[in-house]
């Protein structure tokens, strides 16, 4: 419920059982736009004070911000608070929270520094030897955090709060680090401008399983015995979607205030699985929403008492969460340069370019396997008759192809199917662009369009990388990685990629123990 006043809102967390207080809401007020403070107080009274409330700015949003729009939003008191993050090399954000009044003045431009162990760190955040970029021996030194303008927003899920996305540099050279994952993605896209086209738009499209239980909750639990906020198939399901709808429809709502566009929400096939769908955009801006966008669920999670995840196969039993890229190759005027004459399939056309782009990304993409399946995880999703791939194989609107065309026309493009929703989004985007980019330059040929079932493909050539020690493999020993990501970028990540298996090596799991415990 919001106060509708012109300065001021209230935020109401309250237990999800609390429902007698919704009742009292209604019953004290029967225009909700008129409520007033002293209804929600007498409320509040009513349900026994189960209500906590917290007084923030209703302009905390304000979206995409230029440079005097942020300034005079400080000057204002409607920000107060300067996060300035990054992403690490598992797409996680990490970075700083500032005093606004003093990021303007000192950081905006200057930017601030950061300890050069958060490339190099596992999950939990130990330091991992082997690093050419940070260790023990080079002293963990910083890095110079420095701000991307461009990607100014406010927060509206947060108190008077704004986000400022930075790129990662060497104090020393001055020089953007290589091995950064934004990074990573710039230096691909420095390239669609070498080769004189315009931009690469693409969309990620997140899935993930909301459960019952809060993280701590879940924590405590281990991780087992949650409860699903459904409890059957809710794929385009508009009743079984409205049991969660108070959430999903505060995730559209902050995205959007958020200067993140929101197109759809709906169930998936998952129980308890949803996604939402981001409008299209210019790939770094995309990879941008990306790691805003998993943020932002994961903070509103928490406020309503819940738990989300973005595994890729949280349940054996149950289908994975994939993280479905769409991507087109765009003029220097914008128009959509996969659009064509050649004829594709039937009435659909497509250009010369859209086919060597096409080709080239099949091509090199069990090279860059581990880029868009980066977790030992990841590799549990691959099973036939659960709407993730296989095989290697292109196909016009076919959801057993990894490779699914869709649209026509100016909307043509095409949709990998084969990154989970654990994706590094700037990773996952730098590995599609790098091989579209090589198709082109090499002029390949499109191999034949398939029909049919892909699940039932045997070729071998088809065959995709089944472990990620099979694809960390592919990775270091690829000469088109190192080409064109660089010896410093693969063997960081190669390493990264083989530390994450041999942490899982070490594990003994629960299979393991009912397997084994009593009967071997």
């Amino acid at each position: 419920a919001e106060y509708m006043g012109e300065a001021h809102q209230l935020e109401l967390l309250c237990s999800p059982s609390c429902l007698d207080f919704w009742f009292a809401i209604m019953s004290l007020s029967s225009v909700l736009p008129r409520l007033s403070v002293r209804a929600v107080l007498q409320a509040n009274r009513i349900c026994g004070g189960n209500v906590s409330m917290k007084r923030f700015s209703s302009k905390s949003g304000h979206g995409v911000l230029s440079v005097d729009q942020f300034k005079q939003l400080i000057k204002k008191d409607d920000i107060r608070t300067v996060i300035m993050a990054f992403p690490d090399a598992y797409g996680r954000m990490f970075g700083k929270r500032y005093d606004a009044e003093f990021f303007a003045k000192a950081a905006l431009d200057d930017g601030g520094h950061c300890c050069t162990y958060l490339l190099t760190t596992d999950m939990d955040m130990n330091a991992v030897p082997g690093f050419k970029l940070a260790s023990w021996e080079k002293g963990y030194g910083d890095f110079h955090m420095v701000a991307d303008h461009a990607t100014i927003r406010g927060l509206s899920w947060q108190d008077r709060t704004a986000l400022v996305l930075c790129d990662l540099h060497d104090p020393k050279t001055h020089k953007p680090v290589p091995q950064a994952p934004r990074s990573v993605l710039i230096n691909q896209l420095r390239k669609v401008k070498d080769l004189g086209f315009g931009s690469v738009k693409a969309a990620t499209e997140l899935e993930f399983f909301q459960y019952k239980d809060s993280y701590e909750e879940a924590f405590n639990k281990n991780y087992q015995g949650l409860t699903p906020s459904g409890w059957y198939s809710e794929d385009y399901h508009i009743l079984q979607g409205t049991r969660n709808e108070s959430f999903m429809a505060d995730i559209r709502h902050h995205l959007k205030a958020s200067g993140i566009p929101v197109e759809t929400s709906k169930g998936e096939t998952g129980i308890s699985q949803h996604e939402v769908n981001i409008s299209y955009e210019e790939a770094l801006a995309m990879a941008d929403r990306h790691l805003i966008y998993k943020q932002c669920l994961k903070e509103l999670a928490m406020k309503h008492n819940k738990s989300i995840t973005f595994m890729a196969k949280p349940h054996p039993d149950q289908a994975g969460s994939s993280c479905h890229l769409h991507l087109s190759l765009h003029g220097p005027s914008g128009e959509n340069l996969f659009r064509g004459q050649q004829s594709l399939t039937g009435e659909i056309r497509s250009s010369e370019l859209f086919r060597q782009f096409l080709a080239g990304w099949m091509k090199y993409t069990p090279e860059l396997f581990a880029f868009y399946a980066p977790t030992v995880n990841s590799y549990k999703r691959y099973r036939a008759g659960t709407w993730a791939p296989t095989a290697s194989s292109w196909s016009y609107d076919n959801r057993t192809a990894a490779f699914r065309v869709v649209g026509q026309e100016k909307s043509l493009r095409i949709e990998c199917r084969l990154p989970g929703a654990d994706c590094n989004p700037y990773l996952g985007i730098a590995a599609a662009v790098a091989s579209g980019l090589q198709g082109i330059v090499e002029k390949l040929d499109l191999p034949p369009m398939f029909n049919g079932n892909a699940y039932d493909l045997t070729d071998k050539s088809a065959l995709l990388p089944r472990t990620l020690t099979e694809a960390t493999q592919r990775l270091e020993n690829s000469k088109f990685a190192r080409e064109h990501f660089g010896d410093d970028v693969v063997d960081h990540y190669a390493h990264f990629f083989r530390t994450e298996q041999e942490e899982f090596e070490r594990v003994v799991t629960d299979w393991e123990r009912k397997r084994y415990f009593e009967q071997i």
